[in-house]
């Protein structure tokens, strides 16, 4: 996994953010971004169906080879109605909320290794305050246009992205050595997420995992 650090995409979060604004007209119902945080990487896909109903799902890839968490958000008329979490690995942990149509929870679950457990109160809030964090977040940064593109590199400029289609993506000179280093240790082609924006192009991930296996698709979103 590769640990590159972006200035200009911090700082398109940062200015979109900053704006507020929270709508993208002419931007398809299902999109994917991202961004480069403290400790990881952070996926997101977003489906808007009739601007009425929002499904948010983040991955968090962290740095240091923890395990990969996966939250999905649902909101109904600006309502937040549900939050499941997914920790993967040695140690699961998937954690379930459901709230009614006026915010009052109506279902909270913890299921760790072999028990389950309730979700205290302060940890409530604590996944209110993400989801509606994770939502200005993919609103700042659809609004910046800064999206997300995954599939397998093929060397140089090409890739093979998750639908099949081989694109030319402008990877830097910087970029395409440290690509050329990794791969020399996998027999099949790096995983690789990049992000896309008026700005540029930036690496955000690459892996020897095929994560084309568990994208996302709009039609089962």
């Amino acid at each position: 996994m590769l640990k590159l650090h972006s200035l200009r995409v911090y700082g398109l979060l940062f200015a979109a953010l900053l704006t507020g604004c929270s709508s993208t007209p002419d931007l398809p119902a299902f999109t994917a971004s991202g961004y480069l945080a403290d400790r990881g990487t952070v996926r997101i896909w977003r489906k808007n169906s009739d601007h009425q109903t929002v499904h948010l799902r983040t991955v968090f890839t962290p740095f240091n080879g923890d395990a990969m968490e996966t939250t999905d958000y649902n909101w109904q008329q600006q309502q937040l109605i549900s939050v499941e979490r997914h920790v993967a690995g040695a140690q699961p942990d998937d954690v379930t909320l459901r709230f009614d149509h006026q915010g009052n929870l109506n279902f909270m679950q913890r299921q760790l290794a072999g028990r389950r457990e309730a979700v205290s109160a302060d940890s409530i809030e604590l996944y209110r305050f993400d989801a509606q964090r994770m939502l200005d977040q993919s609103n700042a940064l659809l609004s910046g246009r800064v999206l997300l593109n995954q599939g397998h590199w093929l060397g140089g400029t090409q890739v093979r992205d998750c639908s099949g289609k081989v694109v030319s993506v402008g990877f830097d000179s910087s970029t395409l050595a440290t690509l050329s280093r990794q791969q020399l240790s996998q027999s099949a082609p790096l995983m690789v997420s990049w992000l896309e924006a008026p700005e540029g192009i930036q690496l955000l991930r690459a892996t020897s995992e095929d994560e084309c296996s568990w994208q996302p698709q709009e039609s089962d979103f």
